[in-house]
């Protein structure tokens, strides 16, 4: 069988996406080595790859008009048997057999230009268009794989499926990446300190975080809290009003930089509005780090009984909780090794087995 899978959005830098396309592959070429695949990248990534597994350039950037054009164009050139986009953005007029992965239904949930850097009209033409790609993405695929029941449930009550179209929705959990921490430069951080990692997008609430932070800090001016991530539009937002000298914004970090920052952190906090899988917590247990969790969406699934939660929209609540945790060392112990046990639950190679086997079902 030939089969083309979309990895245009690769690499950590990519984020959570990248991340899981990343991984995905670094499993996937350890389990088959008799299917035929063509793994379609923006630009050469460089990979040392099997001889059953070949590259093909496609120079088209994700949710433009030349990537609904182009590529349906490029994937009957190729003749493929299946074509697995890891991604919602699955060209419209393409008709081939697909598998889609569903990380989420952030634009619908959270539809506001406060979450885009374009005018009002543009983000009115790129909802649109977003609502018409993903419709016929649920409509069209042979499988869809949600990344937890959360989101399973979402896709169901948003298109409004029948019991019979939902058949076809399957969870795969994500798994968990571990990184060694190489770093040949050592890096100055705080002796007691907060941590986040992750987007700055409007739906990972980090405006609250920041406000409850200022607040604990009064208290406590001896605690930091560092957010780790990309510095995009979002970030830059966010960090032109902040006040607070213990407040640090790192921009991105590499895989070993992102151990120092885990290993050394005395608890992390993920207050975000609304996640599909919710990784940043799991990596940060892998730590033996204790993780304060919003109450939302998918988050309670994924983590279980090995987070301390907080009401994402209450200030005393999440203010309680990080003294609470710094506070109380039975509580930190008994949340470590909840999260050693909860982490248990997650692999990238599990995930790319039962991703295998709905290949090799639909053939």
């Amino acid at each position: 069988m030939r089969i083309v899978i979309d990895f245009r959005i690769f690499s950590t830098k990519a984020g959570g996406l990248g991340r899981y396309n990343q991984e995905f592959l670094n499993e996937l070429k350890k389990l088959d080595q008799s299917n035929e695949y063509i793994l379609l990248f923006k630009e050469n990534p460089k990979i040392d790859l099997p001889a059953n597994f070949k590259i093909q350039i496609c120079d088209c950037h994700w949710y433009g008009l030349k990537e609904q054009i182009v590529l349906p164009w490029l994937l009957y050139k190729l003749k493929a048997d299946l074509v697995h986009f890891p991604h919602f953005n699955v060209p419209i007029f393409y008709f081939g057999k697909f598998v889609v992965t569903i990380h989420d239904l952030i634009m619908t949930k959270f539809p506001s230009r406060k979450a885009s850097t374009l005018n009002i009209f543009l983000f009115r033409i790129k909802y649109y268009f977003y609502q018409l790609v993903i419709r016929q993405a649920v409509k069209k695929s042979k499988i869809i794989i949600a990344v937890s029941k959360f989101t399973a449930n979402d896709i169901r009550e948003y298109f409004k499926l029948t019991d019979k179209e939902a058949q076809k929705i399957k969870v795969v959990y994500e798994g968990l990446s571990t990184y060694i921490d190489s770093s040949k430069k050592a890096l100055k951080l705080p002796q007691n300190y907060f941590l986040y990692v992750g987007n700055a997008y409007p739906h990972k609430n980090l405006e609250f975080l920041i406000k409850v932070f200022k607040e604990f800090w009064q208290k406590h001016p001896e605690y930091y809290l560092i957010l780790v991530g990309h510095k995009n539009y979002f970030y830059e937002k966010l960090a032109k009003n902040v006040d607070c000298p213990n407040l640090i914004f790192t921009g991105h970090a590499e895989d070993d930089e992102l151990a120092s920052y885990y290993k050394n952190a005395k608890a992390y906090i993920f207050p975000s509005l609304y996640e599909g899988f919710g990784l940043p917590p799991l990596e940060a247990m892998s730590y033996g780090l204790p993780v304060l969790s919003s109450t939302s969406s998918s988050l309670p699934e994924i983590l279980g009984h090995s987070a301390l939660y907080f009401d994402p929209q209450d200030r005393d609540d999440l203010k309680k909780k990080m003294s609470d945790i710094v506070s109380d060392e039975a509580l930190r112990d008994n949340l470590i090794k909840a999260g050693y046990r909860q982490i248990d639950k997650y692999s990238w190679s599990k995930m790319a087995e039962e991703i295998l086997d709905i290949y090799k079902k639909i053939n």
